[in-house]
């Protein structure tokens, strides 16, 4: 019977252990928000362009960004594009970041369109 309870109970508590809220993934501080947008324009830029506006890898307007989930840029983030010039970058920065990373381009990206030129 106890066993039959801790079930119900975890299975009640299972949904608040899925992907972090909002608020959590904003816990990125300012500073650290600034070290990665360095990252993006510089080290991401050094394929994709300094503008984002794609070099060796493509160009990664706001609205191609936001055409993708959240969840799948972070993945392509942490773990790159098997057979492709995209690196995993999963040794160098966290879930978090990542994450902030695919919000800043789906919501911040300097490079809103490619159709506006």
């Amino acid at each position: 019977m106890l066993r039959r309870h801790r079930l119900a109970l975890l299975c009640a508590l299972w949904p608040l252990a899925g992907p972090a809220t909002a608020a959590e993934q904003s816990a990125i501080d300012p500073a650290r928000e600034a070290e990665l947008e360095t990252l993006l324009y510089q080290d991401c830029g050094s394929c994709h362009g300094m503008t984002l506006r794609g070099g060796l890898g493509p160009a990664l307007p706001r609205d191609r960004m936001q055409a993708l989930g959240a969840d799948a840029l972070s993945h392509v983030i942490l773990h790159g594009i098997p057979g492709s010039a995209m690196p995993g970058w999963k040794a160098l920065i966290s879930e978090a970041d990542a994450r902030w990373l695919a919000d800043h381009l789906q919501t911040d990206n300097r490079l809103e369109t490619l159709d506006k030129d």
